[in-house]
Formats: C-alpha cells, structure tokens, sequence
C-alpha cells in the first residue's frame, strides 16, 4: 500500500475544503438552518407527534440525510472530475499508486468532508429542536457507512460524465426527489397502502428509516434491512468502480 500516494490525493481534496469552505459547509448549514425554522418551529409545532417523536424532532435524521447524500456525490464527483477536466487524471494513473489507492485517496476525502458537514448539521438542529440519540454507535455506523456510500456513487459519476451538465444531472433529477420522497419530512406509514408498497421500491427509504431509527428506535422498515440494502448498494458501487478500472472506461483514451 503506497500510504504517501493516498495521504497526498487525500490531504490535496480536503485542502479544497478551506478554499471553498462557505459554499461547502456555510451555504449546506445556513439551507438546513431555514428548514429546521420553517418546518421545525413553524410547521413543526402545529404537527401531531409521530411514534411518539415531535415532528420538528422527526425530520432531523431525514434532512441530515438529504444534506449528506447531496454533499457525498458532489464532492466525490467533482474532486475525480476536474482531473479528467484537466487531463491531470493521466499523471495519477501513471504514478505509483493502484486504482484502490486513487479511490481510497478521493472517496476518503469526500466522505470526510460529508461527515463534517452532516455533524455541524446536527450541532445546528439542536440550536432549533430538542432530539435524542438512542443508539449513538449506530448513528455514527449509519452516517459513516452512507458518506462512503454516496462518496463512491459521486465516484462513479465523475467518471461517467463528460461534461459540467452531466455532474449535475443525476443528483438533481434522481437523487434529490428520491430523498424528498424517502421519508425525510414524513414516515411512509402515513401514506395510503398502494404507495406504501411502491415507497420501498425507492432505496433511500432504507437510508434515512436506519437513521432515523439511530436516534428514536422507530422506522418505517425493519433496521436489518435498512443495514442490508445500505451494504448492497455500496457493494454494487465498488463492482462498478472496479469495472471502470479494468476497462479504463472513460479514464483513458
């Protein structure tokens, strides 16, 4: 393992992080700050409790996941991007370091980045709403395991896309809707049984009930699922990954 390669491309994307530290953490935590006041003081109060939690108490776990998965692919995509973008992606693929360790240099950077802001995103929801945290190695799991998911997943964007368009394509049309209707602002329990069903058709349903489990002990699925399908799309992610490198698909000409 070539420890100086990854430590170099791990301390050079973080690095990016100070230089753009208020779009990156400033703009994600003011964003978090006006749904907390809209929906948790706001709306939150003329709420009925659900299982048992206050709704201003409810929607944290699910919008730490919506500011978490954004900020995973984002800074992944974006860091193995501007290589491409820049042809200096060449210069990494022939220098002393395996494709493991490129991966683990800039996925590890994304997912720091991602469980910084998803932990300040915290801090500020206490500022606004009273919560618990029932299984603390749990939500830490949680939140690990889905950054280096997604930071993989922004991974794989950054490769596939050949344009600024196309980084932007996916998190905004898939993702995000995904996440509104995952349960972040609402348990699918609420909803009549036909879209029940069809809501566990959406994967990041499993993300945010884990995680919301983490902090209450209540979830719309049972927490083993949410752990298995959390598991299974970062797998999936790694197979995807590992078939880039072999094929060098779009990574070399």
């Amino acid at each position: 393992m070539n420890n100086r390669g990854v430590w170099a491309i791990y301390t050079f994307e973080l690095a990016r992080l100070r230089r753009t530290a208020l779009q990156s953490i400033a703009a994600p935590v003011i964003s978090a700050s006006l749904y907390f006041v809209v929906f948790g003081a706001a709306i939150g109060a003329r709420m009925e409790e659900i299982g048992g939690v206050s709704y201003g108490a409810f929607i944290v776990p699910g919008l730490v996941m919506l500011m978490l998965l954004n900020e995973s692919i984002s800074n992944a995509s974006f860091g193995i991007y501007m290589p491409r973008f820049t042809g200096t992606i060449y210069e990494i693929l022939s220098a002393p370091v395996s494709p493991l360790e490129i991966v683990l240099g800039y996925v590890g950077a994304a997912a720091t980045k991602s469980i910084l802001l998803g932990s300040l995103v915290l801090l500020t929801a206490s500022l606004f709403v009273d919560y618990q945290i029932a299984h603390p190695v749990w939500m830490v799991s949680f939140l690990v395991l889905t950054a280096i998911t997604f930071s993989l997943f922004g991974f794989i964007i950054g490769i596939w896309a050949d344009g600024f368009e196309k980084l932007q394509l996916i998190p905004l049309m898939i993702v995000t809707p995904l996440t509104f209707l995952g349960g972040s602002f609402y348990s699918i329990n609420m909803l009549p049984p036909v879209w029940q069903t069809l809501s566990l058709f959406n994967p990041v349903v499993y993300l945010i009930s884990g995680f919301r489990w983490s902090f209450y002990g209540v979830a719309d699925v049972h927490v083993g699922i949410s752990l298995g399908m959390t598991l299974g799309f970062l797998l999936g992610c790694l197979l995807v990954v590992r078939w880039m490198f072999r094929t060098g698909y779009r990574l070399k000409p």
